[in-house]
């Protein structure tokens, strides 16, 4: 634990008003992945948040390395760097739903407003502030500090790839790209495109789904040789779904309404696709059926698919049909699965695509990474949890998800941060938001952790 925590506390609520100006600048970029161009492989937003990062970094006094706008890292002193915070200055696209400017920061009492308040902008000035902090404080350090800035974080981190040639991580890494207090466990991932070419006659277009992380909550299908009344009749057989029917020139439209709600979570959900697999498989039969079969409305741990599984470290499979559709008989689908670390990649895959292929279909996987694991007893891990026990006086525990965050594919990393239990600052959503409170114990808790994980042997 640190012995400084007065003084850090004392600086970040001094500088409150520097941090707020600097993450609002950084949310005026609009650093969504856009068309490459040349030294901008990511897209001119991405470029050009990432120099704005760097000049901060350099009125610090740190010194910086840009890595051809991949990436880039900032040392805050001249040792080695042994400690490392991971962040990304990228986001995803705005979307639609927000009540002010998504790429112009607004301050409402106690939130900041503005697409990467807390995905990851908010918390790269947390740890950027934290380790100015610990510097002009002139607390003496014995190991070297890195903050590693990429710009791909949302579309398959081929930032860190690219940085990763050039340079390496330290061997202590945290990234503020979770939650708090440390995960060290994220289950496995897989993505599975299903396809067939001779699905059903009946079945004229269906379409549901846009990604393949979502629980879908629409679905909508146009098909023959039934009637609306037919199948409003089979829908009130299926629970906490809205489903409408309507005859028109001659076929039925359908619509199924559900609930959204992310892959490494389906059961916040309510699934829409499946649904309307449900519906179709007992008006047509067939490989509808046959696919709901495999996929069964209301079932998220894929039982029926047979990769059912769990393991006390991490907890249960989950499995999510989320993308279909099909035209004239061929079909494309999607499915989404995240795996405990007492499994491989290999393991699911092929007992997935086996009993896929046994129903007819055709299944490849188009996305796959294997668990990550972090030992819940390492001294590096302890550490941040007596950090984080140390400056918020709430208990500080590791725990397991289903998603991924910055350090899935690396060796020693952890997320430490930035969202603290119970809070739901609207990621990825509309008017996503930091609280300033919150972003300032942020940056009290990493100043903490570089004067106590830093300043030792």
């Amino acid at each position: 634990m640190s012995s400084y925590k007065k003084q850090i506390h004392e600086y970040i609520t001094a500088h409150k008003d520097d941090m707020t100006e600097f993450l609002s600048r950084l949310i005026s970029y609009k650093s969504v992945m856009g068309e490459p161009a040349e030294n901008m492989p990511f897209g001119k937003g991405c470029a050009e948040v990432l120099g704005e990062f760097l000049s901060e970094c350099g009125k610090f006094g740190f010194k910086t390395k840009n890595i051809d706008n991949y990436a880039a890292h900032a040392d805050m002193n001249d040792l080695p760097p042994s400690l490392g915070i991971l962040c990304h200055l990228d986001v995803v696209p705005e979307g639609t739903g927000w009540t002010s400017d998504p790429y112009k920061a607004e301050i409402r009492g106690d939130k900041i407003f503005g697409r990467g308040a807390i995905d990851d902008k908010g918390p790269a000035a947390a740890a950027l502030f934290a380790m100015k902090c610990v510097r002009e404080l002139d607390i003496p350090l014995k190991k070297g500090v890195r903050i590693i800035v990429g710009c791909n974080e949302e579309n398959g981190s081929e930032d860190m790839e690219y940085y990763l040639r050039h340079e390496k991580f330290p061997e202590m890494l945290v990234t503020p790209d979770g939650n708090y207090p440390v995960i060290n466990i994220e289950k496995g991932m897989l993505r599975c495109e299903i396809t067939d070419t001779d699905f059903s006659e009946n079945i004229i277009s269906l379409h549901g789904g846009s990604v393949i992380n979502a629980v879908p909550e629409l679905c909508e299908a146009v098909v023959k040789n039934t009637s609306a009344d037919k199948v409003n009749g089979i829908a009130r057989g299926i629970d906490n779904i809205k489903i409408y029917a309507e005859d028109k020139n001659d076929c039925t439209y359908i619509r199924a309404e559900g609930v959204c709600a992310h892959a490494s979570t389906p059961e916040q959900g309510v699934n829409a696709v499946t649904a309307m697999l449900t519906l179709l498989g007992r008006l047509f039969g067939g490989k509808a059926e046959a696919l709901s079969a495999l996929f069964p409305y209301g079932e998220t741990d894929g039982n029926s698919a047979g990769v059912k599984c769990s393991d006390e470290k991490s907890g249960g499979l989950t499995l999510v049909l989320s993308v279909i559709n099909a035209e004239n008989g061929t079909l494309k689908a999607y499915c989404d699965s995240r795996f405990p670390v007492s499994k491989t990649l290999d393991e699911i895959s092929s007992a997935l695509c086996k009993n896929l292929a046994d129903k007819g279909f055709s299944a490849k996987i188009v996305l796959g990474s294997e668990p990550h694991y972090v030992d819940s007893d390492s001294d590096f891990v302890k550490s941040l949890l007596a950090v984080y026990e140390d400056v918020t006086g709430e208990k500080g525990e590791c725990i397991a998800i289903g998603g991924g965050t910055y350090v899935h594919d690396t060796e020693n990393g952890v997320a430490f941060g930035a969202e603290f239990p119970g809070e739901d600052n609207h990621m990825h959503g509309a008017d996503e938001f930091i609280k300033i409170s919150s972003l300032l114990l942020n940056a009290e808790i990493y100043a903490n952790m570089i004067a106590s994980v830093a300043i030792s042997d």
